[in-house]
């Protein structure tokens, strides 16, 4: 009997998720340059604003690991899925927000400007809904691939950030100059809301639809062929301590390697636009083809990223060998950052192209660096065990974001802000060898955590 292939519905759902939880957290920073002309921000006060979604994802990856695998990847998703859209709506409102929430800072003598207060309740809304979108989908391909296939299915699904991120420069400047920057946010935070519909429609666990008819015995035998996939393939609700799971090396090789690389990722999508605006002037639809290349670059890294692990698996290497190998690979292609400022001279597509490698070998690295915790730890820990690591990650990326905003006020403040970005691409540069290393370190060899 050949197998039906209901896994890979799965996994477009999670791609379009994906999809739309980068294209709703892209809008900020490719509005930025026209924003913080009419509202008069600084670096600092734009790093302050992307400050506070970074610290809520980072706080939220956390929780939201937990309550996804409390609740389950269906309910888990459309919750996150939800929150987020509805966070993205509300940048279109942030002057009768900001109004209420500057009203009652300034009861307590603090005093935040209206448009930046604004900014930063939507910011933190679309960060808590967005937090949780990488442990959902994590635990959702734990459940619905076997091992062999988690790194590839993770590496098409994470493609969705890249696809987001090649259609913001494309859509939102347009929009933009058609219906302003409040339409813009309001009209890309909906779809959001559509993406919903089709997954409380079209997702469950295996067992379920199983019964259902959605997929056949073939599949079904397929997708619980490991071990640990037959003992989670009906949703646990057991619950493991953060304690219990911070006292496994695993956990933190996983959260080092987070800390230490989304930053880079963070600091990517939060400061291209403003770096050709600064450096090469540009504005609106200018940005759109540079920004667009350097994404539609990242999609080769994340699946290929994907698809090397299984090569080196066919050759009898078990995973986390196999994955450290592909790892260490792909951690010397970010040196081209290194490279960015040096021969920026030669014009805008040289950065352009030396940043589009370091971005697509970070997709590559985080789709290995995600699928170690599947391959490591029982479905019914996975979510959680992404949501520590993801908290380590934001607070790396507003550690990022923060150094950034003041490196760049400091140096333009100089005439000098070439230096700030040159400092900048050189930590974006070395940063996943450090990574590499320090994981290695940790956990030398592969071992499967079992719990009671």
């Amino acid at each position: 009997m050949s197998r039906t292939n209901y896994r890979w519905v799965i996994c477009a759902l999670l791609f379009f998720g994906t999809t739309i939880n980068y294209l709703d957290r892209q809008v900020l920073s490719l509005l930025e340059p026209a924003l913080a002309k009419e509202f008069s921000w600084s670096n600092s006060d734009y790093a302050n604003i992307a400050a506070v979604f970074q610290f809520t994802y980072a706080i939220g990856m956390l929780f939201a690991g937990r309550f996804v695998d409390f609740t389950g990847s269906k309910v888990g998703y459309a919750w996150v899925l939800g929150i987020w859209s509805l966070g993205a709506v509300l940048h279109a409102f942030v002057a009768q927000i900001g109004g209420g929430i500057s009203a009652m800072l300034s009861s307590l003598s603090i005093s935040v400007p209206i448009t930046i207060a604004g900014f930063m309740f939507a910011r933190l809304v679309l960060g808590l809904g967005e937090s949780g979108n990488f442990p959902c989908a994590i635990k959702a391909v734990a459940e619905w691939f076997p091992k062999k296939e988690r790194s590839f299915a993770t590496g098409i699904f994470n493609s969705g950030a890249n696809v987001g991120a090649i259609l913001a420069p494309l859509v939102v400047p347009w929009l933009a100059l058609q219906w302003g920057w409040e339409s813009t946010f309001a009209i890309v935070g909906v779809i959001g809301f559509v993406c919903l519909f089709f997954w409380k429609r079209l997702f469950d666990l295996p067992l379920k639809l199983f019964t259902k008819g959605k997929l056949n015995q073939a599949e079904y035998d397929y997708i619980s062929e490991d071990v640990d996939s037959k003992q989670n393939r009906e949703q646990e609700h057991e619950k493991i301590s953060w304690f219990s799971l911070l006292a496994y090396r695993q956990t933190w090789a996983f959260a080092i390697g987070k800390f230490l690389t989304d930053g880079v990722w963070w600091f990517f999508m939060f400061w291209l636009p403003a770096y050709l605006t600064a450096q090469y002037k540009m504005t609106g639809t200018q940005m759109m083809l540079p920004i667009a290349t350097i994404y539609c670059m990242t999609m080769v890294g994340s699946i290929g990223g994907g698809w090397l692990p299984a090569m080196f698996m066919k050759k009898g290497l078990n995973p986390y060998v196999a994955r450290m190998r592909a790892m260490l690979f792909i951690a010397v292609f970010p040196l081209s950052a290194l490279l960015a400022q040096p021969l920026g001279h030669a014009g805008f597509w040289m950065p352009v192209i030396l940043i589009g490698i370091a971005a697509s070998a970070h997709q590559a690295w985080s789709a290995n660096l995600f699928t170690t915790v599947s391959d490591m730890f029982p479905n019914k820990a996975v979510a959680s065990v992404i949501g520590i690591g993801g908290m380590a990650g934001g607070f790396g990326g507003v550690a990022v974001t923060k150094v950034a905003g003041a490196l760049f006020d400091h140096y333009q403040a100089l005439g000098e802000i070439n230096v700030g970005y040159g400092i900048m691409f050189m930590f974006c540069g070395l940063a996943y060898l450090i990574a590499w290393a320090l994981m290695k370190t940790l956990v030398p060899r592969f071992k499967v955590i079992e719990f009671g």
